[in-house]
């Protein structure tokens, strides 16, 4: 059981940032945060959960059933991330790719301490035996504040797992499966990497600045951070309705307002980003199909173009009423890996993206997000983040790109660059 005090804030702000550099001490953390964003399907505007009371870690070899073990077992608030790698749980696939960052496939946590913050409202949600401690919390909280973080200056260059005279030719050969038929389109994507040390909260800080995405986190597991600007929702569950929001179609932003509207208006009459978001949607129909009640599986938004700080993106939501006896992992299990992050078909297009790229995905294209202790859940996509080995000293951001028949491999690498354009100007300064 929780004990639950409610408090209403003053500056939402300062508080959450009080909240994230209180949180520092704490081995577990998950922190995600809507940045204010309009949505009509956000629960919270900022949710913290930290100090595990018990957790599951785990290779993806029956990844779900564990989860789903566990998930039942707790039948509490848990936090965690799934990793791309899961894909080897349910399709009986291999990552033989480079590593260095060495996440767990699965992570999940029950959190002691939980706060969920919406407009001004702030709930405490904290096990009973810890109950007492609130209070003393909450002053501790309030005596952080930006001035007490300390702010650093990156000295370290970043480099291309993949160069581009190779980028290019692996296009071109995902180019000739599509001609072949193997696939219709595959997100293919490329490392961007450095050996240094990094201060994990400044980094998320200053990334979350630049883009204020509704779907930020900040995770840490021990030594290992995940550090995210993520736009993307994977999947929500809220009692039966269930929704995905994929997004496909990129381009950048200009201070200009004209311009501004007709990078917009380009996306949206864009033949090529309407044919990929429509291919995905369909992914999504199919995979939601699996567990949703017959006839319920709608489209409610199609090839939208929403702008966010860096980037106008194109969104589709799909929704469906799921099956009332299929558990809450199983729904998350018949969708996964995200059609937006795999492509079409999605096990020819996982295997083939798997032989061209060169870095183990892991966390990256996976998804973080909670449990209810009735099971609904929220997901985000892992994509526009920074994760990082503090034992090994190693920095990583990956980024990509959906290739089509209609695909350019120089414009496919420009788009890249784009979607990386806010985290290699945090590590470089």
């Amino acid at each position: 059981m929780r004990h639950f005090k409610e408090i209403t804030l003053g500056d939402v702000e300062e508080f959450k940032t009080q909240l994230i550099g209180w949180a520092q001490q704490f081995d577990d953390i998950v922190w995600l945060d809507s940045n204010n964003y309009s949505q009509p399907h956000s629960s919270y505007d900022s949710i913290l959960a930290v100090d595990a009371f018990t957790s599951i870690q785990t290779d993806a070899l029956d990844g779900f059933k564990k989860l789903n073990e566990y998930q039942s077992i707790t039948k509490d608030w848990i936090f965690g991330y799934l990793s791309y790698d899961l894909k080897n749980d349910i399709e009986g696939l291999k990552s033989h790719n480079f590593d260095n960052l060495q996440f767990p496939d699965l992570c999940f946590f029950q959190p002691k301490k939980l706060f969920l913050i919406k407009d001004h409202t702030l709930e405490i949600r904290y096990l009973n035996f810890v109950s007492d401690e609130i209070n003393q919390d909450l002053s501790a909280i309030k005596k952080h504040s930006f001035q007490t973080i300390q702010f650093s200056e990156n000295d370290f260059k970043i480099e291309q797992r993949i160069s581009k005279k190779s980028y290019l030719n692996k296009v071109s050969t995902l180019l000739s499966h599509i001609h072949r038929g193997d696939i219709y389109e595959a997100n293919f994507c490329q490392e961007f990497y450095a050996n240094a040390n990094l201060n994990p909260l400044d980094t998320y800080l200053k990334l979350n600045a630049i883009a204020q995405t509704p779907f930020a986190t900040f995770l840490k597991n021990g030594d290992k951070f995940l550090l995210s600007s993520s736009p993307e929702r994977y999947l929500k569950k809220s009692d039966l309705e269930v929704i995905s929001q994929p997004i496909k179609g990129t381009t950048k932003r200009s201070q200009n307002l004209n311009e501004d509207f007709e990078l917009k208006t380009t996306l949206a009459d864009d033949q090529k980003e309407r044919s990929e978001n429509i291919m995905i949607v369909d992914l999504v129909r199919n995979d939601l199909s699996k567990i949703a009640q017959k006839g319920s599986v709608a489209v409610t938004e199609l090839c939208q173009v929403h702008s966010f700080k860096q980037v106008h993106h194109m969104i589709s939501t799909v929704q469906a009423e799921a099956l009332p006896n299929v558990s809450p992992v199983d729904i998350i299990a018949a969708t996964f890996p995200m059609g937006s992050m795999t492509g079409a078909p999605k096990l020819s297009a996982m295997n083939i993206i798997e032989s061209l790229e060169e870095t183990k995905r892991g966390l990256y294209s996976g998804a973080v997000g909670y449990f209810t202790p009735n099971g609904n859940f929220d997901f985000n996509v892992v994509i526009r983040s920074i994760l990082y080995n503090a034992t090994n000293a190693y920095i990583s951001f990956s980024v990509g790109s959906a290739i089509t028949s209609k695909s350019t491999p120089e414009k496919e690498y420009e788009e890249c660059l784009v979607k990386a354009k806010a985290m290699r100007s945090v590590l470089e300064n």
